[in-house]
């Protein structure tokens, strides 16, 4: 085990790599709000959304919810509500009606367009702080993968 420093000092808030990932998330979710404003989603939809646009198909409300790392509880009201915008549609499983399946809208995937440049637009923020972006990805995914103890980072 390594050596510590004393206890006051592992107590500091400037010590808190926790708390800089918090501030960072912040910060970042900040930056994010005006550009989602503009198509009427929060954070949390916005990456719903990005889930279902990569697909064609339609997924399974559990697959979003692992590729997310939201349990139920917190995913089926953030569905619910973008339901009720009419970018997508639930529906049951015709084999298993427990299974329940989101895809999205005409609405839902016209929105796709209007995102396009939300992505750019948050990178060029992001490099103008010139912080080598892929390798801090790839740091974070390590992170998250040591912290779950899967692979489930990569496909974050």
């Amino acid at each position: 085990m390594p050596d510590l420093p004393p206890a006051d000092d592992l107590l500091k808030l400037e010590n808190q790599t926790c708390f800089r990932l918090y501030a960072a998330s912040r910060a970042i979710t900040k930056i994010y709000q005006p550009l989602l404003a503009e198509i009427d989603l929060t954070y949390p939809q916005y990456l719903a959304m990005l889930v279902l646009w990569e697909n064609c198909e339609a997924v399974t409300v559990r697959t979003l919810g692992q590729r997310l790392m939201l349990d139920s509880g917190t995913l089926s009201p953030l569905l619910k509500r973008l339901a009720a915008k009419g970018l997508l549609l639930k529906t049951r499983g015709k084999q298993d009606e427990r299974e329940v399946y989101v895809s999205l809208t005409e609405k839902g995937t016209a929105l796709k367009e209007k995102a396009r440049q939300i992505p750019e637009l948050l990178l060029c923020r992001v490099l103008e702080a010139q912080l080598p972006v892929q390798q801090v990805n790839e740091r974070l995914d390590q992170l998250l993968e040591f912290l779950t103890g899967s692979d489930q980072a990569a496909t974050v």
